[in-house]
């Protein structure tokens, strides 16, 4: 038998607080673990994202991401806090690359504040009218401002501004109608976003289907990402920031930060708090 050794890390974490934010497991040396055993560590620890570190000759290390029922191109929670695990462990310092099934994604950090370039992105309309998504989120037609799209700065997400940080409140996916929403990958995924009296800042929430149920993500990289990808297609002109607060309804508070430059580069960013240590046998 062999011991493993992980890290848990919680990452967008609020004001310093080490019990918010988003938790993620990451494997620090994965080699000799298969593609079933890495699936069913995730499984194991059933958190939202699983990452195992590997070697790489294109990065400072090769990272695979793991939900406890698939495996995941490119995700942002487990970029940063996979990267500051790798500064721990000397795998690259405030600067670092991390080669993913996407690509290679540059990060870097100042102090415990993580930022990760996102990929270029991409965007699409989306052929279901406008009721169809208010009913697909308990809604009124009303509550839906201009313009859902489908967007990529990564991974495709559905992509919905509601006029009021009330409506985000109020939002609720019905699952059978989330499931007929379907991005490129064939997963069903929704953003809700409005601004709040805050200057600058935007609730969020995110919806995903695990199994015949909805779940609720506290803080989602990937989807603030597609957010800069959002505001490009809108023709908002950068540079611009936004601070992005998520994760109230489920209790683990959650704050994000989305640049986007000059040149449309698309930038997120987060604190990322170590939790404890472990290992496992296998």
């Amino acid at each position: 038998m062999a011991s493993y050794h992980y890290r848990l890390v919680n990452v967008f974490t609020r004001e310093g607080r080490i019990l918010t934010g988003n938790p993620l497991c990451v494997f620090e040396d994965a080699i000799g673990l298969d593609d079933a055993t890495l699936q069913a560590l995730a499984l194991q620890f059933n958190l939202s994202e699983t990452t195992f570190i590997f070697p790489s000759s294109r990065a400072s290390a090769g990272v695979r991401i793991f939900t406890p029922r698939y495996e995941m191109a490119f995700a942002g929670h487990p970029t940063l806090g996979t990267a500051h695990v790798c500064r721990a462990l000397g795998r690259g310092g405030d600067q670092l690359t991390l080669e993913m099934p996407a690509g290679i994604i540059p990060a870097h950090a100042a102090g415990d504040c993580w930022t990760f370039k996102a990929p270029a992105s991409s965007f699409r309309e989306v052929a279901q009218p406008r009721a169809e998504i208010a009913r697909m989120l308990s809604l009124e037609e009303g509550d839906l401002a201009e313009r859902p799209l489908w967007v990529k700065a990564g991974r495709e997400q559905l992509m919905v501004p509601l006029v009021s940080a009330s409506a985000v409140r109020r939002a609720l996916p019905r699952p059978l109608l989330l499931d007929a929403f379907h991005g490129e990958d064939g997963a069903s995924m929704a953003y809700v976003f409005a601004p709040t009296d805050a200057a600058g800042e935007l609730l969020a929430r995110f919806f995903f289907p695990q199994g015949p149920a909805v779940l609720e993500d506290p803080a989602t990289g990937s989807a603030a990402a597609n957010l800069g990808g959002w505001y490009l297609a809108m023709g908002h002109r950068a540079p611009l920031q936004v601070r992005i607060a998520q994760g109230e309804q489920v209790g683990r508070p959650s704050t994000l930060q989305l640049a986007i430059d000059a040149e449309a580069g698309i930038f997120v960013s987060g604190e990322v708090i170590e939790l404890g240590r472990g290992s496992v046998r296998l």
